[in-house]
Order: C-alpha cells, then sequence, then structure tokens
C-alpha cells in the first residue's frame, strides 16, 4: 500500500509541477522565484501584466547548435536544390564548393561568399513564399549525428519554461541572431511562440504585387539588422 502511494503521489506531484525536467536545484529556484515575485500583486518586484516579457535566444538556448547553425545547413541544401537551374554554378565559388562538398574549400568561404550564398536562398521571392520552403524543408530535415527531425532537437526543460512563464502571464519572445524569417516559418509549431514575437536578423523587402495582382512583400539580398550582440536590444527596440 505505501508503495502505491508513493507513486500515485509522484505522479500527481508530475502532473502539477511547471518544471518537472529542472533538478531540485539553484537554477530552478531561481526561475520559481522570480515568477513568484514579479506576479504577487503588491510585491515590490511585482511586474504587470501588460509589461511581462520574457526573451530567449535560439540556437543553443531553445534548440541544438552543433555542429552547424540549422540555418546554415538549410542554405546550403537549398543551393543543391537549385543547381540545376544554374549549370554556371559547377565552375563558380562558392557554388562549387557546395555542389562538390568541398569541405576544406568551404571552411575557407569568406563573408562575401556567405553573402552570395545567402543572396540566392534567402532572397528575390516574397516573404510567404520563403516561409512555406523553410516548413517544407525543416519537416523532414534531420540532425546529422543524431538522426532525428531538427524540430525534434529542442530543450525540454526550456520549453518548460517558457510555457511556465506564459501561464503566469509573461509574453515568451524569441531573439535570435538567426533569420528572422526563417525562425518565423517553425517557431510557433516548435515552440509555441507566435510570429510576430520572433525577432531575428533580417534582410530588407519591397513592396510590391505578384502575377495574381496581390499586394506582397519582396526578400532583398540587403542586410537590414543584425540581430546579434549589442544588435539584440536595439532589434527588440526596433520591434
Amino acid at each position: 500500500m505505501l508503495g502505491l502511494l508513493l507513486l500515485a503521489l509522484t505522479r500527481a506531484y508530475a502532473q502539477t509541477d511547471p518544471l518537472p525536467s529542472w533538478n531540485d536545484g539553484p537554477a530552478r529556484h531561481a526561475i520559481v522565484e522570480l515568477v513568484r515575485a514579479t506576479t504577487e500583486a503588491g510585491g515590490p518586484k511585482f511586474v504587470a501584466p501588460e509589461a511581462r516579457i520574457a526573451t530567449f535566444d535560439n540556437d543553443g538556448t531553445l534548440w541544438v547548435e552543433q555542429p552547424v547553425y540549422t540555418q546554415v545547413t538549410f542554405a546550403l541544401d537549398r543551393v543543391v536544390a537549385l543547381a540545376p537551374n544554374h549549370p554556371e554554378w559547377q565552375d563558380q565559388q562558392p557554388f562549387k564548393a557546395i555542389l562538390s562538398r568541398d569541405r576544406a574549400a568551404m571552411a575557407k568561404l569568406s563573408l562575401q561568399d556567405v553573402e552570395k550564398i545567402l543572396a540566392v536562398t534567402h532572397a528575390g521571392m516574397s516573404v510567404d513564399a520563403f516561409a512555406a520552403i523553410v516548413k517544407e524543408w525543416v519537416a523532414p530535415a534531420t540532425h546529422p549525428r543524431f538522426k532525428r527531425p531538427y524540430t525534434e532537437m529542442i530543450y525540454q526543460p526550456m520549453l518548460e519554461v517558457m510555457k511556465y512563464l506564459r501561464v503566469n502571464g509573461y509574453r515568451t519572445y524569441i531573439v535570435t541572431g538567426g533569420g528572422q524569417e526563417f525562425v518565423r516559418a517553425f517557431a510557433e509549431a516548435t515552440y509555441g511562440v507566435p510570429p510576430e514575437q520572433v525577432i531575428g536578423s533580417a534582410g530588407q523587402t519591397k513592396y510590391g504585387y505578384g502575377k495574381d495582382g496581390k499586394p506582397t512583400l519582396i526578400k532583398l539580398p540587403k542586410v537590414l539588422l543584425i540581430d546579434d550582440k549589442e544588435g539584440k536590444p536595439e532589434a527588440i527596440n526596433l520591434i
């Protein structure tokens, strides 16, 4: 009977514990105390519901960062997918290095080379078309080491923190050095964070009309902002 009672209590605790993946240590206690203090009406650290905002990085914080950024893998795969329409790439760097899988040459790619890759893989299409491409790619894409979908290579403890904060009236934002439109394409399904709460590095866009006559935003091969280091608070202020 005692064993059954302990098992029942353990299961009940697991169902009510907002952070079941966290060890019972200083980090967990600090999170719980932060939420308690900022949501306790009349308390010295109380934060009004409309001001409750929490920001999270993405790569290395919410999902796996190593051995290479997921968005870089996406860009390389896009070069391969687009190559049949660009036979000249077989003899042009940086595309030649990617198509021939020359890791030594790829390791030496310059910033200008990366900009060329991003220009052909992240621009020249509407924002909606790009989002559709990312969603189509990320659904089956798997991590090279763990052989699991990237959308499963996420850190459960961080998902629990985000959910815990949202239950207590916080809005959770992703503020990432990765591409804003890239992360927006899967953030809601993966993390429960809607697109408008994703802030990231972004390229310029141009308003225009598609072939169907409907208004659209076209992604341009020009940088608008780099959401990294000191760029993060600047981007938060803009958004």
